[in-house]
């Protein structure tokens, strides 16, 4: 019977150890939070972390691709607000991918690994890159359609001023 409790305690301390593992619980000090590297989460508690190439992203959006084929001027007032519609998508296409996939803190590249002791990050940048691309081509069939719609309105209403004209 002593035994059967022995064997009984171990197993569910073992249990306990192995759910403990499974579930590890990641924060990262006040003084080394460095707030220009969050994109998504609280640094106070997280479980599952990522890593994103916020250039990456941000060199995918048309915002940075007007910039670069237009070769607007570094300094302009065209050119700080692209560059800020750029940064809006890249960090709202970071937060939906963190909501949708579970990550709860995604932080720039490498800033995790270089912590003291490192926390493990997966490297989300593809996924955030596809969102990017998709929100993207959405927008852009939506500007197509209502362009259409659009050209439709002009189109009756040449039609109603000519029938009108005769």
């Amino acid at each position: 019977m002593r035994c059967t409790v022995c064997i009984v305690v171990v197993i569910f301390a073992l249990a306990l150890i192995g759910a403990t593992a499974v579930a590890s619980t990641y924060s990262i000090p006040k003084e080394k939070v460095d707030a220009q590297k969050v994109y998504y989460g609280t640094a106070a508690g997280f479980e599952k972390a990522a890593q994103v190439s916020y250039e990456q992203v941000i060199k995918a959006t048309p915002e940075y691709t007007e910039v670069k084929t237009k070769k607007i001027e570094p300094g302009t007032g065209r050119y700080w607000i692209l560059l800020s519609q750029a940064s809006e998508r890249a960090v709202r296409a970071i937060s939906q991918v963190g909501q949708e996939t579970g990550y709860d803190f995604i932080a720039a590249q490498a800033y995790l690994g270089s912590l003291e002791p490192s926390i493990p990050a997966e490297d989300i940048t593809s996924i955030v890159l596809d969102r990017v691309k998709d929100e993207t081509k959405a927008k852009s069939e939506i500007s197509f359609r209502d362009h259409d719609k659009k050209s439709d309105v002009k189109s009756k209403k040449a039609v109603a001023r000519s029938v009108r004209d005769k």
